[in-house]
């Protein structure tokens, strides 16, 4: 074991002192992964270290429980780079933590970056010559992860999801930054799945699909003070593609600016889904810049028309308010709710929406486009 001290039970665990070369070129998983081992296994305070240098490294897992069942200080200085290759990835993932209790992960503003070097992998296409579709790396994933913060870190060019909670509960994400270009497929920035209390705030997302989404399972989220662009705005769901999949409750979108997505706030849900429901949903103090759909409602969301079963979705949608929203949009619709004709959309709230056309010819006050069943519709504009 090689290690500095802190102190007299603190010690850090520097990954070039376990052979990782920072020259970006040569693979540093095998150093990584035992400077991990021994920081999780070390009984006092201890602090994985990635210092600066650009480290090439492959699909790694950092692996709890931990020493005291709690987790290594993690900080990250340098730049991480992913190999290019899908071949170099045996699992859908490329960093993770996971069953990990207090896990603190730093970077630094100006200089952490985790580079998925996805451009490759976007030009394959979404499957094989076979047909069969092609196994592309979530960037960071934690998954069964608490009580934890994420701070000022980059994440550039994932071959997919940036970055995703799974099971987690007791989260903070501050000051992140995820980029990746308007056309790069499924890059969404943040994805959320069957985790609670989490909060994303004082965030910069511009990717190629979903700045945030919300997945089954998911209560107690709050968003706040995040710039989205470009991307597909900010999204719940979708919902309903799989059975038996667990209700959403309770996410807040606050104090957000969107600028220049194919959607602004977005709840969308399959057709043909099994039951479940999404309610208590909060989209407030928000302002849009040229975006195409700004408010949305998608009860018969198809991506690329692929659905079999065009049945109404059965997901139910109860207590969603839209509130103090304003901006410019660039379709005929600034609010378009496509709810279920099977189980209707229930107590649907739009006030103080202030939603101009960035046309001079086109009416300064927002078009709607109502489909479906609705209980309970109020618009105070």
């Amino acid at each position: 074991m090689i290690q500095a001290s802190l102190g007299k039970k603190s010690r850090v665990f520097d990954v070039t002192r376990y052979g990782a070369v920072p020259n970006g070129a040569t693979e540093t998983s095998s150093a990584f992964l035992a400077a991990w081992r021994d920081a999780c296994a070390h009984p006092g305070n201890a602090t994985f270290l990635v210092p600066n240098g650009t480290f090439f490294l492959g699909p790694v897992t950092f692996e709890g429980p931990c020493h005291n069942k709690h987790s290594p200080r993690v900080t990250i200085r340098g730049i991480l780079k992913a190999p290019s290759r899908l071949s170099s990835f045996p699992t859908s993932t490329w960093i993770v933590f996971r069953k990990l209790h207090g896990l603190n992960l730093t970077g630094e503003t100006d200089t952490t970056t985790l580079d998925g070097q996805g451009a490759k992998a976007w030009a394959l296409g979404s499957s094989d010559k076979k047909n069969k579709p092609l196994n592309r790396p979530i960037s960071l994933k934690f998954a069964h992860v608490s009580n934890g913060a994420i701070r000022n870190i980059g994440l550039l060019n994932s071959k997919n999801f940036h970055m995703s909670f799974s099971h987690c509960k007791d989260i903070v994400v501050d000051g992140v930054k995820i980029t990746a270009p308007w056309n790069s497929p499924n890059t969404d920035g943040i994805h959320i799945s069957g985790s609670t209390n989490i909060r994303i705030t004082s965030s910069t997302i511009g990717v190629g699909d979903d700045c945030i989404s919300i997945g089954p399972g998911t209560t107690n989220i709050s968003i706040v003070n995040v710039m989205c662009g470009p991307g597909h705005g900010i999204s719940i769901g979708s919902l309903g593609k799989y059975p038996k999949e667990k209700n959403v409750r309770g996410i807040t979108v606050e104090n957000c600016t969107i600028n220049g997505t194919q959607n602004g706030v977005r709840v969308k849900t399959w057709p043909g889904s099994p039951p479940s429901m999404a309610a208590n949903l909060t989209f407030q103090d928000i302002v849009m810049i040229n975006v195409s759909n700004p408010i949305v409602i998608d009860q018969e969301y198809c991506p690329n028309h692929t659905c079999l079963n065009y049945k109404p979705s059965r997901v139910k949608l109860r207590n969603i308010h839209f509130r103090n929203i304003k901006g410019t949009y660039r379709t005929k619709s600034a609010v378009t709710l496509v709810c279920s004709s099977r189980v209707a959309c229930e107590n649907i709230e739009i006030v103080n929406v202030k939603l101009n056309h960035t046309t001079e010819e086109n009416p300064l006050t927002p078009s709607f486009k109502v489909k479906g069943t609705l209980e309970g519709l109020q618009i105070l504009v």
